[in-house]
Parts: C-alpha cells; structure tokens; sequence
C-alpha cells in the first residue's frame, strides 16, 4: 500500500503561482512512477503531469506545457508540481497519484491517490 497526500492548494489570482506537494509513505516509493490529475466541479479527471518510469522524465497536458513543472524528491518521497501563470481554468481539486512501474495516463493506469487539494484561481 502506498499512502498519499496532497498540500498546498489555495486561492489565488490569475497570474500567481502555487507549488502543490505530495508525500508519499508506504511501499518504497521509488518503485512507483508519479503524476498529478485534476477534477473541475462537473467535469471528468484529466491528467495534468507524469514522470516516465523509464527515465523519470517528466511530460505535460497541452493545456499546463510551459507553465507547469513537476518535480520529484526522492529523498524526502515527494513530488511537487510547480503552477505559474495561474488561471481561473485551472481551477480545480488537484490529485496526486501513483503507478507501480508501467505506464499510460488514464485513471486506471494509477492504482493509489490522493485525497486532493483545492486550486482556486481568481480573476
């Protein structure tokens, strides 16, 4: 069992940034490859960031390239997303979620989450 949970969330204007964290305790964690999905009221979840398993490279919605960065800390079992330029379509709870090895960026292709952290982004 891996357990997650996410910080950071808040409000904020458009044009701020946020820096949303995800501690992960359990199984060892680098056995497990990280993204970060996100859920806006009536919509479905759509991935937002991942990290390979391969190399841990890390890869991007269209709709956050150039504005997100997602990042993973090893040493203290983390994995943070970086949001600037901020706007109000990002808002949204924020998940973080975890796959043992393998790969693809659906929902079920991640077997552990996060209870979620509220991003809210003011015009």
């Amino acid at each position: 069992q891996v357990q997650l949970v996410e910080s950071g969330g808040g409000l904020v204007q458009a044009g701020d940034s946020l820096r949303l964290s995800c501690a992960a305790s359990g199984r060892l964690f680098t056995n497990y490859r990280m993204a970060w999905f996100r859920q806006a009221p009536g919509q479905e979840r759509e991935f937002v960031s991942g990290l390979t398993w391969t190399l841990n490279k890390p890869y991007y919605a269209d709709s956050v390239r150039d504005r997100f960065a997602i990042s993973r800390d090893n040493a203290k079992n983390t994995v943070y997303l970086q949001m600037n330029s901020l706007t109000p379509e990002d808002t949204a709870v924020y998940y973080c979620a975890a796959a043992y090895r393998g790969q693809g960026d659906g929902t079920t292709d991640f077997q552990y989450w996060g209870q979620g952290t509220q991003v809210t982004v003011s015009s």
